[in-house]
């Protein structure tokens, strides 16, 4: 077997057995990345020099036993808006092309402290706004299933660097479905936490009440594992919580008897594809015959989560953008006249169109007069949206649905519609809007080839009951497999 297609448990498994060196395990995803991202396009920015640089010190600790960790010497990627030192983090947007953070963000932070070592940065939609990598103002990221398709977003580039195994695992940020989105469409496992529960200091913000940091990666073990490494209590973050239950790969274990998993109604109604229906029940189904309790039952308001959520992430977008005025950092434009100009031109200059759009529905919405009708009106939906989920959680310890209404579009499909790519968020943001945890896991394939993903919701903490159901699912799928082996 190739280095590259280990997972990243295994292959820190032989790093600490000695088996593989660190500069191997990097070397062996630079040759990968060498070879498939002129068709792919992943990473924004690849740090040959510095991965090589690092590998050695890490494998030096490694010999000394000063790392011990099961993801010590594992490379991984991280998605461009997390902030990386003296390694250039753009948000995939113009006005921050020559940015380089004199800082690394927390949770890149905890990963170096555990060993990782750094490939690059993953490309995006620029400040995480789209659904489909394609608003990067450095080119669109292809689905490695089907490049004429998009690998979802925002996260895309992170979700599909690790489906065409150019790393072992790799980071995103969740703001209403962009790691549990792209996982689905590129057949990978992506987990958004509890928020609070991975610190956003360094995360460029988009929506600073909904934004959180997550784990992407080719199974539920890696995804524990660097979910257990990246989660701490951080004081630089005032929403960051102390947990004293972060230990999530002791959930890795096959067994949901007695397990209550609810399928929300509201989930399989009209603009669900068939084949997306059909796996998603056919995954709840497994669950089943394994000792889960599952159930349909009806969640109320998920029509609302939709528009909430959009006014409410605009809003906060607008404040968190407000800084890019080309004075402090990033780009400005070359000729203007007075202070108020140079503002204009370079915003309207740096930022693409998606963003813009935000932008001003955000300002909109904040506006003198229409505060009260939108905005306020979205905070009071945003509360009752989690009072539903808290009334299901008292029946339920699981919510099981689509991670996505279809398959991965084909590229120029969705930017041509924008109220269409915000539908189809549906299944997703409601998670946000209420702080929840959910994980994306494959469930299958339509007849095109491309992945289809299921979702799991838990309550809040209750990361241990995501990571044991998708588990035991993903064990049964091994076994299914296994036995098709030997049939044959």
């Amino acid at each position: 077997m190739e280095i590259y297609e280990l997972s990243a448990l295994e292959l820190g498994r032989k790093i600490k057995e000695r088996e593989i060196s660190v500069a191997e395990a990097v070397q062996a995803s630079l040759e990968q990345i060498q070879k498939k991202e002129p068709q792919y396009h992943c990473y924004l920015t690849i740090d040959e020099e510095g991965a090589k640089k690092r590998s050695a010190a890490v494998q030096k600790q490694i010999d000394d036993r000063t790392l011990t960790g099961p993801l010590a010497g594992v490379p991984a990627a991280i998605k461009d808006n997390l902030c990386t030192r003296g390694i250039k983090t753009t948000c995939a947007s113009k006005i921050l092309e020559n940015f380089i953070p004199p800082y690394s963000a927390e949770a890149v932070r905890n990963l170096e402290a555990a060993g990782a070592v750094i490939l690059g940065k993953t490309n995006m939609d620029e400040f995480a706004m789209g659904s489909t990598t394609e608003t990067s103002f450095y080119g669109i990221t292809r689905n490695p299933h089907n490049p004429e398709h998009v690998p979802g977003g925002s996260s895309g580039g992170s979700c599909a660097a690790v489906a065409a195994k150019e790393c072992f695992y790799a980071l995103g940020s969740d703001t209403g479905g962009s790691i549990r989105q792209p996982s689905s469409f590129c057949g990978v496992v992506g987990i958004k936490p509890t928020y609070g529960t991975v610190s956003r200091y360094g995360l460029v913000a988009y929506g600073s009440s909904l934004d959180q940091i997550g784990p992407v990666a080719r199974n539920v073990s890696d995804c524990a594992a660097v979910l257990e490494t990246i989660a701490s209590h951080d004081p630089k973050d005032s929403t960051s919580v102390k947990r004293d239950d972060c230990d999530f790969t002791s959930a890795l274990y096959e067994d949901v008897k007695g397990m209550r998993i609810g399928i929300p109604r509201d989930y399989f109604t009209e603009g669900l594809q068939a084949e997306v229906k059909e796996a998603v029940l056919a995954a709840a189904k497994e669950l089943t015959a394994k000792g889960a309790v599952v159930e349909e039952f009806d969640l109320s308001l998920v029509e609302y989560a939709v528009p909430a959520y959009y006014v409410i992430a605009c809003a906060e977008a607008s404040s968190n953008l407000a800084r890019f005025d080309g004075v402090k950092y990033g780009y400005r434009t070359a000729e203007y006249e007075g202070l108020h100009h140079m503002y204009k031109k370079t915003r309207s200059e740096g930022f693409g169109a998606e963003v813009k759009r935000r932008i001003m529905l955000g300002s909109f919405v904040l506006s003198s007069g229409y505060y009260d009708a939108y905005y306020l009106k979205a905070l009071r939906t945003k509360a009752l949206i989690k009072k539903a989920f808290d009334a299901a959680f008292e029946k339920y310890d699981l919510i099981l649905g689509p991670a996505a209404p279809t398959t991965a579009p084909r590229i120029g499909e969705s930017l041509s519609d924008p109220i269409k790519m915000y539908l189809g968020d549906i299944y997703t943001v409601a998670v946000n809007l209420a702080g929840l945890p959910g994980i994306s896991v494959p469930c299958g394939m339509d007849s095109k080839g491309l992945p289809i993903g299921f979702q799991l919701i838990g309550n809040l903490f209750r990361e241990k009951d995501l990571i044991r159901a998708a588990y035991t699912w993903e064990c049964s799928c091994a076994s299914a497999v296994t036995s098709r082996k030997e049939e044959k």
